[in-house]
C-alpha cells in the first residue's frame, strides 16, 4: 500500500511542477497576444476540458507531463503543433519580437521559481522564525580530531570546500558549507582552501564516522557570531526564504557545473526511479518534507531547463539570440537535426541515469 501512495505522491509531484512550468508559458503568450490552441495537465488521451475563448483547458490521462501548444511553437515534436493556416503571423511564436519570444520560452523557468518560493516561504512561517547564518569560520576543533591532525585551526575561514566526487563550492555562509559537506558518501578526503589571517592554505582531511550522531565527522565547529533568529510573519517570510533558495541554487549550480567539467561522474545524477526512492524516504520524515522536496526538484527543473542545450528553454533562447545575430532564422533542415539530436542525447541520458538509479536500489 506505501508503495502505491508513493507513486501517487511521486506523480503528483511531478505533475504540480510540469502544470505549474506549461502555465507560465501560458500566462507569457497570453500577455504577447500569441495564440494558444491548449493549455493540458497531462499527456496522452483526453479526459476532458473546457473551452475558455480559443484556447481549450484539458486533463489528459497521464498525468506525468502536460503542454501548452502556442501557435509557431513547433520546436518539440513532445508537444502538439497548432496549425496555424488562419493564425496571423504576428500572434505567432516566430511572429513576435525576439525579446517576447525570449520571455516566453523563459516563463516556465520562472514559475518553476515562484513555486519553490512560495512553498519555502510558507514552510519558514510556519516554522515561526528563520535562523540567519554568519560566514564559514571555524571557532573550535575537536582534541585528536581528523581536522586536529591535519591542521585545521580555530579561527581559519573556509574559503572553498570540494568532496572527493570533485564537487565543490565557495561558500559564503557555514550554513552553506555544512549542506554542501552533507553529501558526502563516505569515501576519501574533503579538501578546504583555508584564509588564515590573510594566508591561503590547502588542506585535506578525511572524515572519521561518529556512531552516535550517524553522520561524518572531521571534530569542528563553526562561530555562530552573525547568527540571529528572525521572528517570520506573512511579510519578511518571502524576503527570506529568498535567501534560502540563493544558498540552493548556489549548490545546484555546483553540481551542474561539476558535471559537465567531469569532475562529478554520471551516477550522480537521479532519474524516475532515484526521484521516486527520495520521495518515498521523504514521505516517512513528515508532509512538511514532501512539499520541500517539491520545491527542490521544481528549483532543479528550472534551473536544468535554462541550460544551453537546444531541446530545453535555454537552448531555445541561445537559438533564438543567434538567429537575431546572423539576422535571420536557422533553416528548417538545420533545426530539425539539431532538436533530433538533442531528443536521441536526453533520452540515451535517461536510459543510462534509470539503469545507475536501478542499480542503487537493488545494491548493484
Amino acid at each position: 500500500m506505501s508503495t502505491i501512495i508513493n507513486i501517487l505522491l511521486l506523480i503528483l509531484m511531478m505533475g504540480l511542477i510540469i502544470a505549474i512550468h506549461e502555465f507560465g508559458h501560458l500566462v507569457a503568450a497570453k500577455i504577447f497576444n500569441v495564440y494558444v490552441s491548449e493549455y493540458s495537465i497531462g499527456m496522452g488521451p483526453l479526459i476532458c476540458f473546457k473551452q475558455y475563448g480559443e484556447t481549450k483547458y484539458s486533463l489528459r490521462a497521464f498525468p506525468l507531463g502536460g503542454f501548452c501548444a502556442i501557435a509557431g511553437d513547433n520546436d518539440n515534436d513532445l508537444e502538439p503543433s497548432v496549425d496555424t493556416t488562419n493564425i496571423p503571423y504576428e500572434r505567432t511564436l516566430k511572429g513576435i519580437s525576439p525579446i517576447k519570444k525570449i520571455v516566453v520560452m523563459l516563463a516556465g523557468i520562472f514559475m518553476n521559481f515562484i513555486l519553490a518560493w512560495v512553498i519555502f516561504s510558507m514552510v519558514i512561517l510556519s516554522n515561526g522564525y528563520y535562523a540567519t547564518s554568519s560566514k564559514p569560520q571555524i571557532e573550535a576543533v575537536v582534541e585528536n580530531s581528523p581536522a586536529e591532525a591535519a591542521g585545521i585551526m580555530a579561527g581559519d575561514i573556509v574559503e572553498k570546500a570540494e568532496l572527493p566526487n570533485g564537487l565543490s563550492i565557495t561558500p559564503d555562509t557555514y550554513s552553506e558549507l555544512v549542506s554542501f559537506l552533507s553529501a558526502y558518501d563516505g569515501n576519501g578526503a574533503w579538501k578546504f582552501r583555508i584564509d588564515r589571517d590573510g594566508t591561503k592554505v590547502d588542506i585535506e582531511v578525511t572524515p572519521e564516522f561518529n556512531i552516535e550522531e550517524d553522520r561524518y565527522l572531521v571534530g569542528i565547529s563553526f562561530s555562530n557570531a552573525g547568527t540571529e533568529l528572525v521572528e517570520m510573519n506573512i511579510f519578511n517570510c518571502f524576503y527570506y526564504s529568498l535567501d534560502y533558495m540563493k544558498m540552493l541554487v548556489k549548490l545546484m549550480i555546483s553540481s551542474i557545473v561539476s558535471m559537465f567539467t567531469g569532475r562529478l561522474g554520471i551516477d550522480n545524477l537521479s532519474g524516475p526511479v532515484g526521484i521516486y526512492s527520495t520521495v518515498a524516504e521523504t514521505v516517512n520524515l513528515g508532509f512538511v518534507y514532501y512539499i520541500q522536496l517539491i520545491a527542490i526538484i521544481s528549483m532543479n527543473i528550472g534551473i536544468m531547463n535554462a541550460l544551453p542545450l537546444p531541446i530545453f528553454d535555454g537552448g531555445r533562447v541561445v537559438i533564438t539570440l543567434f538567429e537575431v545575430i546572423i539576422g535571420k532564422p536557422i533553416s528548417k533542415k538545420l533545426e530539425s537535426v539539431i532538436m533530433t539530436a538533442s531528443m536521441v542525447l536526453l533520452i540515451l541520458l535517461m536510459i543510462v541515469v534509470t539503469y545507475n538509479d536501478i542499480g542503487k536500489v537493488f545494491g548493484g
